[in-house]
C-alpha cells in the first residue's frame, strides 16, 4: 500500500498505513543506545577509525560528542580489533565485539547493527554515529534524539545542504548528450536565489528497533536534521586527512571544560622536552639535547599568562646542575617529583588554588596515566608507549625532543584563541538580541 507524505518542520514524514510496534508501553523511559562501527579492515586507510586526527583518535572525537552530550543510556562501539576496542575503552564505550559474519567487506552496516539489537534485546533506540565525523558536536545529537523523543519520530538522519548543479553521467564512448538533473541551463539561478538540496552527510542514523528489526534504518515516521556546512565532514580516503584536520581544529568539538581557563602546564623533562637520553662526558657531566621549537614553544605559553613547570620523576632523576641549566635556559621552575606523582601534582594545584581543568600535563609513560587522565588537557609525544597515549587527550605528531612540546603549546594556545572567538561571538549576540 502506498505511503502518504506530508512536509514538516524538520523535513518529511513518512506515515505508512500499517501500525508500527510498540515496544513500551506509554510513559516507560526507552533504553537509547549510542552505537558507532568501527572495522577493522577499512580498505581506503589502514585501521582509519583510531588513525590520529588532530591529536585525537578518529573514533575519539564522536565518542567524546556522545558520552558529553549525556544523552544516551549507553555508548557502544562495535567492532572486531584488538587495537579499536582499546581505544574504545579508553574513551569512555562499552565494545559489543562483532561476529566474523558481520566483519566482511561484504556486511552492511544494517547487518552489524541488527545483530547488536538482538544481543541487547534491552535497546528500543540505536543511534548509529559515523566514526568518520570527526566535527559532530553534542547539541547535535540533542537535537536530533528529541525528534525522536519528543516529537514521535521512529527515524531522523542527519543531512547538508548542498547548492551542486548535477548532469547526467554519459559512460565513456557513449554518443547520448547529457542532460542536466536539478537545474534550467536557459534560467541559470545565482547561489543566493537557490535553496540548494539536502544530501545525507553520513554523520548520524537514528532509529528505532522496531524499524531496525524490519530490515531498514530510515522508515515509517521519518525526519532529518540539517547540519551545517562546516561541521558535515567525512572522511573517505588518505587525501581527505589534511583537510579533515584543519576543519576540526576550527569546528570540531574539544569537550566539557573550556580549555581558555588553562593557567598552568607540567610537562616531564625526560620523554617529553628531551628524547630520554642522558649523554655522560668523559668527565661524568650529564648533558641532554633540548630542541630550540620546544623552548620557543614554552616561552609562547608564557607570553600568554600560562606557567609552565618542568617535571621529573624519582625513576628518572635530574641532577641539579642539569636542572640549573634546563631553569635558565627556559625560564622554568624544575621540580623533581617522588613516586605518588598524582598526589604531588595535587599538592602543587592546591598551593596554587588550582582546580585539574586549570592543569595542562604532558607525560610520557605509565606513571603519568592518572594526571593525563585527570588534567584539562594533556598529550604525550607521539613515541609514548600505548599505556600513555590512551590516557591522553591530544597525542602529537612529534616525537619526544623532536618538537612535540612546541606543537602541545600551539595546541593550547590555539583551544584559548578559540574558546575567546566564541566567548567574543557570544558576547555580540546577546548585545544584539
Amino acid at each position: 500500500m502506498a505511503a502518504t507524505r506530508k512536509r514538516t518542520r524538520r523535513g518529511i514524514e513518512d506515515v505508512s498505513d500499517r501500525k508500527a510496534k510498540v515496544i513500551k508501553s506509554s510513559g516507560e523511559k526507552r533504553h537509547i543506545a549510542a552505537l558507532i562501527l568501527a572495522r577493522g579492515g577499512s580498505k581506503g586507510i589502514p585501521l582509519k577509525n583510531i588513525k590520529m586526527l588532530a591529536g585525537v583518535p578518529l573514533i575519539g572525537w564522536v565518542l567524546r560528542a556522545a558520552v558529553d552530550s549525556k544523552q544516551f543510556d549507553s555508548v557502544w562501539v562495535s567492532t572486531d580489533h584488538d587495537d579499536i576496542e582499546k581505544v574504545a575503552k579508553a574513551w569512555g564505550a562499552q565494545v559489543h565485539r562483532r561476529s566474523p559474519e558481520v566483519s566482511k567487506d561484504s556486511s552492511s552496516s544494517l547487518d552489524t547493527i541488527q545483530e547488536f539489537a538482538r544481543l541487547n534485546p534491552e535497546v528500543d533506540v540505536i543511534c548509529h554515529i559515523q566514526a568518520t565525523s570527526p566535527c559532530l558536536h553534542p547539541f547535535h545529537l540533542k537535537e536530533a534524539l528529541e525528534m525522536i523523543t519528543k516529537q514521535g519520530f521512529t527515524s531522523v538522519f542527519s543531512v547538508v545542504r548542498r547548492h551542486h548543479f548535477r548532469w547526467q553521467e554519459v559512460k565513456k564512448g557513449g554518443s547520448v548528450a547529457t542532460q542536466p538533473l536539478n537545474l534550467d541551463p536557459s534560467n541559470r539561478p545565482r547561489r543566493q536565489d537557490w535553496d540548494g538540496e539536502l544530501c545525507e552527510n553520513g554523520s548520524f542514523y537514528f532509529s528505532t528497533r522496531a524499524l531496525i528489526e524490519e530490515g531498514v534504518l530510515q522508515g515509517g515516521k521519518w525526519a532529518y536534521y540539517e547540519m551545517l556546512p562546516e561541521y558535515s565532514v567525512d572522511i573517505d580516503v588518505d587525501i581527505d586527512w589534511p583537510v579533515a584536520e584543519q576543519r576540526v581544529l576550527r569546528f570540531g568539538y574539544f569537550g566539557l571544560d573550556k580549555p581558555e581557563v588553562v593557567r598552568l602546564l607540567l610537562c616531564n623533562v625526560s620523554g617529553c622536552l628531551t628524547d630520554g637520553r642522558v649523554l655522560i662526558s668523559v668527565s661524568g657531566e650529564e648533558m641532554v639535547s633540548v630542541n630550540t621549537r620546544d623552548t620557543m614553544g614554552i616561552r609562547m605559553l608564557q607570553r600568554e599568562g600560562v606557567e609552565v613547570i618542568l617535571i621529573s620523576s624519582g625513576e628518572d632523576p635530574v641532577t641539579k646542575a642539569l636542572a640549573d641549566n634546563l631553569s635558565q635556559r627556559t625560564g622554568c621552575e624544575v621540580r623533581q617529583l617522588g613516586k605518588d606523582i598524582q598526589g604531588e601534582v595535587k599538592a602543587m594545584m592546591d598551593d596554587k588554588d588550582l582546580d585539574w581543568k586549570e592543569v595542562a600535563y604532558m607525560g610520557n609513560d605509565a606513571p603519568d596515566v592518572d594526571c593525563l587522565i585527570l588534567a584539562g588537557l594533556s598529550a604525550v609525544p607521539r613515541d609514548a608507549p600505548v599505556v600513555a597515549i590512551n590516557a591522553a587527550k591530544y597525542s602529537c605528531h612529534s616525537a619526544a625532543g623532536l618538537g612535540a612540546v612546541r606543537e602541545f603549546s600551539e595546541h593550547i594556545l590555539l583551544l584559548k584563541k578559540k574558546a575567546k572567538s566564541q566567548m567574543e561571538q557570544d558576547r555580540i549576540h546577546r548585545n544584539t538580541f
